[in-house]
This record gives C-alpha cells, sequence and structure tokens, in this order.
C-alpha cells in the first residue's frame, strides 16, 4: 500500500501542474470568448473569433505587469510564504513557480549551456548537450562537481546529472538556441 501511496503522489506532481495549467487555460479562454464575444454581440452586433485568446494574452501580461511593481511585491511575498506553509500544496505550488522561473522569472536558471563528458575518463566520445544548474554543489559534499540539466528531445522531461566541473564545456550561443536545438532532436540550426 505504501508503494501505490508513493506511485500516486509521484504521478500527481506530474500529473497535476499539466493539467492544471491546461485545464486553467481553455477556462479563461472559453470564459473570455464567452463575455466579451457576448458583450461585443450585444453592443455592435460583432462576433469576433479568437477574441479569448488575445483577451487571455493581454490579461495575464496585465498581471505579469502589476506584479512586477513595486507595491505589489511584499503582498506576492507574503503569498509565497503563505503558499510555502500549506502540506502538499506548498510541494506542488514550490516546484511549479521554481520551474516557471527557471524559464522565464527574473531568476533564470537554464541560461548556462554546456557539452557534458560523461565517459572522459573512458576516452569515449560520445557527451550530452545540457544546462549548468547549480554551481556550487557543496552542501552536498561535492566540491570539484557541477549540476547539469539534460533536457530530453520532443518531451517535457530531462535528466540532472552531477558532473565533474573539468568535464563540463560552456558553449559560446543563446541559451534559447541551445534549448530548441535539444528539444528539437538536432533538427533545428544552431547559429553562430
Amino acid at each position: 500500500m505504501k508503494n501505490i501511496v508513493n506511485y500516486f503522489f509521484r504521478g500527481l506532481l506530474f500529473v497535476f501542474p499539466v493539467v492544471a495549467t491546461l485545464y486553467i487555460i481553455i477556462a479563461a479562454v472559453q470564459w473570455s470568448n464567452t463575455v466579451f464575444n457576448d458583450l461585443l454581440y450585444q453592443w455592435l452586433g460583432v462576433d469576433i473569433p479568437g477574441l479569448g485568446i488575445i483577451t487571455v494574452f493581454f490579461a495575464v501580461s496585465l498581471i505579469g505587469y502589476l506584479f512586477s511593481r513595486a507595491f505589489v511585491k511584499p503582498v506576492v511575498g507574503y503569498f509565497d510564504r503563505f503558499m510555502a506553509k500549506v502540506p502538499l500544496v506548498k510541494i506542488i505550488y514550490t516546484a511549479l513557480k521554481e520551474l516557471t522561473e527557471a524559464f522565464v522569472g527574473d531568476k533564470k536558471r537554464f541560461n548556462k549551456p554546456v557539452i557534458a563528458d560523461f565517459n572522459q575518463a573512458e576516452g569515449n566520445t560520445v557527451k550530452r548537450i545540457g544546462f549548468i544548474t547549480q554551481t556550487d554543489l557543496a552542501n552536498l559534499g561535492l566540491t570539484d562537481m557541477v549540476a547539469v540539466y539534460c533536457p530530453h528531445s520532443y518531451n517535457f522531461s530531462g535528466n540532472l546529472y552531477l558532473v565533474p566541473k573539468k568535464a563540463v564545456t560552456p558553449v559560446e550561443l543563446s541559451s534559447a538556441d541551445v534549448m530548441k536545438y535539444v528539444v528539437s532532436a538536432g533538427v533545428t540550426k544552431l547559429k553562430n
């Protein structure tokens, strides 16, 4: 029974963020399509397809603008601290928040593309493209290692490896181009 519960929570950690995000976006688009198209039809007799998507885009952008203002930051900080104390919710909320910030926040984590040589000692020439996510692993007792995240192609997943610093070579390309290259399984052309 304990294993089943563990599997349930592992599955929940994967399924919930994806389903919740899709549900919120679909619900917001459907709601705004209904409300704004009904209003426009009543006032002007016009039905505009896609108005919900446009409305949601601008609404989320407005929320992003407001939340980046100094007067809102204390409220956001209080909310984050509150969510970090709620059992079970804190696991999901903090994981989603940190993952989102890793891609689009002020604390971007996928900004150091590298080529990691996992078989350096054996002379193997197979290498992986990834991103350094942590340069200091002293808290794990690994002072000469870095954390390298290697995303999977055509998938929303990846692996985290702890690699010796000497086995990591920085890539002098933009992080966005390297991420597109990896996610597209090497189909996308890299720009110099």
